[in-house]
């Protein structure tokens, strides 16, 4: 299927709105239309909607499963986080991680993972609401970063949506049940003093910098997909990186982006900066959510 053809077709089956990606990736209106034309011509599409025929053409680019990234510390949101891990804390009545797996279910993916380590045995909660989720051990976290998570999870990479734990959803759309090929979430800014991402005029990511050094780029978001390929090349990547001497040191997106950086093409998949909030510090929670404010 060409990627066209893909777009279309996938945000037909997801009720998508294709217009941030028009303006990232350049697609015109005439483009679109002739793929539409194509998927029809293919007996993917109808005037019912699409065909059974058209599903089992998206089948080679469902999303397997999600890795959730839950061990670390947080420690810039102590006090909160001394006795309860980052993504278990509510915003708004709702545990942060809770924003995450309630988008993921209702994009229709059901094998979800959590990697523990601070105080995790809390996520077990979790499990009695989320009968899906599955628990994996990060003996390593304090002080490697998320390169360990992803080392303890590597044999669930392919086909697989790898996201950190402390980002709150606005918008479930942002996951998608299906994907084109390997991606990093981000959003368009002019600037930032967050890590970021520049793209080329393809959306293919040709750069990830490290803080403070971002123009007309993209903010990195903690949220990454990784195809069939790719996640099968990063579980041995991540092995080979992680268990080299001072390698639980890297950050992770060094491995693809870096240290292996001929061997991957990944997109840049956008969103709108409303659409997931990133809470960093215990200030930044306190403006998000005022019941924070007596603490």
């Amino acid at each position: 299927m060409e990627r066209l053809e893909f777009e279309v077709l996938s945000s037909i089956a997801e009720k998508q709105d294709l217009s941030l990606r028009r303006e990232v990736f350049g697609f015109s209106k005439e483009e679109l239309d002739a793929a539409k034309d194509r998927i029809i011509k293919n007996g993917w599409l109808n005037a019912e909607g699409i065909t059974e025929a058209g599903f089992t053409a998206l089948e080679p680019y469902k999303v397997k499963r999600v890795v959730f990234l839950a061990a670390g510390f947080g420690s810039r949101m102590v006090p909160i986080t001394i006795n309860t891990p980052k993504p278990m804390v509510r915003v708004h009545g709702k545990r942060i991680i809770e924003t995450l797996i309630d988008a993921v279910l209702a994009a229709g993916i059901e094998e979800i993972y959590i990697v523990r380590g601070y105080l995790g045995e809390q996520f077990e909660l979790l499990q009695k609401k989320y009968p899906e989720i599955k628990l994996i051990e990060n003996p390593d976290y304090d002080g490697t970063g998320t390169i360990s998570s992803f080392y303890y999870a590597r044999d669930l990479l392919d086909h697989a949506y790898v996201m950190e734990s402390d980002l709150v959803v606005a918008n479930p759309k942002v996951v998608h049940r299906y994907h084109y090929t390997s991606d990093f979430m981000g959003t368009k800014v002019e600037q930032t003093d967050d890590w970021f991402l520049k793209t080329d005029k393809t959306g293919i990511i040709t750069e990830i910098g490290v803080v403070g050094a971002g123009e007309n780029c993209f903010k990195l978001i903690g949220m990454s997909y990784w195809d069939g390929r790719d996640g099968r090349e990063l579980a041995h990547d991540i092995q080979k990186a992680y268990e080299s001497p001072e390698g639980h040191k890297l950050p992770m997106s060094y491995v693809p982006f870096r240290v292996y950086r001929d061997k991957y093409k990944i997109n840049i998949m956008p969103c709108n900066a409303s659409d997931v909030i990133e809470i960093d510090s215990f200030a930044e929670l306190q403006e998000f959510d005022e019941i924070y404010k007596a603490h």
